[in-house]
């Protein structure tokens, strides 16, 4: 019975997403002469709000963002668009705070697996901000972290918000950075962008293999 659920679960995950590239994948092709980008830049403040409440809600889920923010690149340019993408990401973490504060460990048990929840917890138990900091960095989805996290009744606010803050800015700099490159066709900042990349992922698998080991 709990095999099926979980076949479910994930089923539906990944129909939702493949549903969600689909759509990204649309916007590059009828937007190839920015004809979309100009229509959502001439709603002005409306089309901001709309771009971060849409992140944060993407961010809530185990949806991948990395195309949602490509579009913000492209629609907002490189640094409007990496600063809307942070916003929506960091507000989507104080939205989870709240919600697993509200509903406790039933919402948790239905999305994290026990796995995933001890792994962060070694991390954060005895290390405090900085083990949360560590974990943030670990390759596991920043929506599971934030659940797990969240639920931990030793956890402040300001410990939790700033950690989310502060973790997705290197994995931002080089999306941006690769996307800049691509975009203009220079190969520095291609690199450059692939290198923060490499470095941001290679970290959170290093960090994990260690914890492993120990």
């Amino acid at each position: 019975m709990g095999d099926q659920h979980n076949l479910r679960k994930y089923g539906l995950t990944a129909l939702i997403t493949l549903v969600f590239i689909i759509l990204i994948a649309a916007f590059f092709y009828y937007d190839r002469r920015n004809q979309i980008s100009d229509i959502i830049q001439a709603w002005g403040i409306w089309g901001v709000a709309f771009a971060i409440l849409l992140m944060t809600a993407i961010c809530m889920t185990p949806i991948p963002s990395e195309g949602l923010v490509v579009m913000f690149l492209k629609i907002f340019g490189v640094y409007e668009g990496v600063f809307f993408a942070w916003i929506g990401s960091t507000l989507s973490s104080l939205v989870i705070f709240i919600l697993v504060r509200f509903y406790g460990q039933t919402l948790l048990k239905k999305l994290i697996s026990p796995e995933r929840f001890k792994t962060v917890d070694n991390w954060v138990e005895g290390k405090g901000s900085f083990g949360l900091l560590v974990a943030r960095l670990l390759p596991i989805p920043a929506f599971a972290v934030n659940y797990i996290a969240g639920a931990m009744p030793s956890m402040k606010l300001w410990t939790y918000l700033w950690t989310a803050a502060v973790s997705m800015i290197p994995y931002y700099v080089g999306t941006a950075l690769v996307f800049t490159g691509i975009a203009r066709a220079t190969w520095l900042w291609l690199v450059l962008g692939i290198c923060a990349l490499v470095l941001f992922w290679g970290t959170g698998y290093f960090l994990n293999k260690r914890k492993a080991a120990i």
